[in-house]
């Protein structure tokens, strides 16, 4: 996610809530704490009849071991499927009867329930949402569909050779970490789990103390608070286990290495993919990084797209991405070729890297990067669900809504110095994780 910057505002404490008092063209918002841990955060956002809602659970891939490999995803996709008194019918009923949008999912660092109903449905919606988090069922024919459904996603992305190639890269670099459990290890465990398995999950990770609701939409904060202490605020603590007990999960710290994975698959095109270990989005080089991801790979007039695509006419799909990750990060430049410029492609990506740690950006080149990343972020905080979506987000890593103002203050203190200093300590240990015919390919195995 991209970011824009917004006026700094000043906090005031009221009670146990922070209350933002805003310019007057800007939302309220609350962030208040329940008694039993539950973090809120509430804007009033009048502009559509549109209530959102993000329900954050700190757990996702940093919460898997290899006997738990997407544990999560199985437990997000049948969540929503029952409760202890409402099947998944009656669920998809009472949802569709609103014309709302009700539905979870997991990702690297948390799980998520996403809500959305026009305002005089909400209250509705979200006592279902508290029925399904608090109380779900977990029938077994809705696991073993949702299983069947995630296996066949697993294989569906061995058809697709950039996703080999990347995920064959990103399993090379993160062995022994989260980050890096394997399909091949995915599909075992999504074989095994039982009904037991998510029962013990959802109870050791969805706990209120271990959540983040936002709500933004044309509701008051006070409101949204209420409704939230009524459907969540009697939910009692588990005491048998700490908070502290629930992270950091036990694993190898990431090693910084070379690596090189060469995967032969008959195909149209050669795919070439570089990485790199990045800092976490606690790292002093996040903001300059994020630059660099933006100056390399973002949009047709990138570095990559000009220099590889339209100057050279190497690539069919070239660019750049840097992931905000509460652990180790990744940096990954990756370039589609014609398999006979397999070659010449490699050493133009490797090229274009490398110059960044010797040739500083010009001013110029430096502020178009920021600018992309402020327009970006602009245009991605428009509606209730992506401004939900935002400050949970950076609650849930630990970075608060304050986050919302110090990270584009940092992206416009990023000097051209900055960047290539960033890019002399992350772009050290490159690996390569390259795919195509044979005959183009196996030469790069030895």
């Amino acid at each position: 996610m991209l970011f824009f910057p917004i006026p700094i505002y000043d906090f005031v404490t009221v009670t146990s809530s922070i209350l933002t008092k805003q310019p007057a063209n800007q939302p309220t918002t609350v962030r208040t704490t329940l008694a039993n841990g539950l973090t809120v955060i509430a804007v009033e956002n009048p502009v559509a009849d549109i209530v959102a809602c993000r329900i954050f659970i700190r757990a996702g891939q940093l919460s898997e071991m290899p006997a738990t490999a997407n544990l999560f995803d199985l437990l997000a996709a049948v969540l929503t499927k029952g409760t202890v008194t409402k099947n998944a019918l009656e669920i998809a009923d009472i949802v569709e009867s609103m014309g709302a949008s009700f539905g979870a999912d997991a990702s690297a660092d948390y799980s998520i329930v996403s809500l959305k109903a026009v305002s005089a449905d909400f209250e509705a919606l979200l006592a279902l949402a508290s029925e399904v988090i608090q109380e779900p069922s977990f029938p077994v024919s809705e696991i073993d569909l949702e299983r069947r459904l995630l296996l066949q996603g697993l294989k569906s992305i061995k058809e697709q050779p950039f996703s080999v190639a990347y995920n064959h890269l990103r399993e090379a670099i993160y062995q022994g970490h989260p980050y890096g459990l394997p399909h091949t290890q995915a599909e075992i465990c999504l074989n095994k789990f039982t009904q037991a398995d998510l029962q013990t999950a959802h109870h050791r990770y969805f706990r209120p103390d271990n959540m983040v609701i936002t709500v933004v939409g044309r509701i008051s904060p006070t409101l949204a608070i209420k409704l939230i202490e009524q459907y969540f605020g009697d939910w009692q603590l588990d005491h048998s286990a700490s908070p502290r007990s629930l992270f950091p999960i036990s694993f190898p710290p990431v090693r910084v290495a070379s690596r090189k994975i060469v995967t032969v698959q008959e195909t149209n095109q050669a795919f070439i993919v570089l990485g790199h270990l990045a800092g976490s989005v606690t790292d002093p080089d996040y903001a300059a990084l994020k630059l660099i991801s933006t100056y390399l790979g973002s949009g047709l007039s990138s570095r990559l797209f000009v220099e590889l695509r339209e100057k050279q006419g190497l690539a069919y799909d070239v660019s750049a991405f840097y992931p905000t990750r509460l652990g180790t990060s990744q940096f990954i430049a990756y370039i589609g070729t014609a398999p006979e410029n397999l070659q010449v492609a490699l050493a133009g990506l490797q090229r274009e890297i490398d110059r960044l740690k010797t040739n500083p950006l010009s001013a110029a080149e430096l502020q178009v990067a920021k600018n992309k990343i402020l327009g970006q972020y602009a245009l991605g905080k428009q509606t209730n669900g992506q401004i939900a979506q935002t400050y949970g987000w950076y609650e849930i890593l630990g970075l608060g809504m304050a986050f919302d103002e110090a990270f584009p203050q940092a992206i416009a203190a990023v000097t051209c110095e900055d960047i290539q200093a960033a890019a002399q300590r992350c772009f050290i240990e490159q690996s390569i994780s390259i795919l195509g015919p044979a005959a183009v390919v196996e030469p790069f195995k030895s």
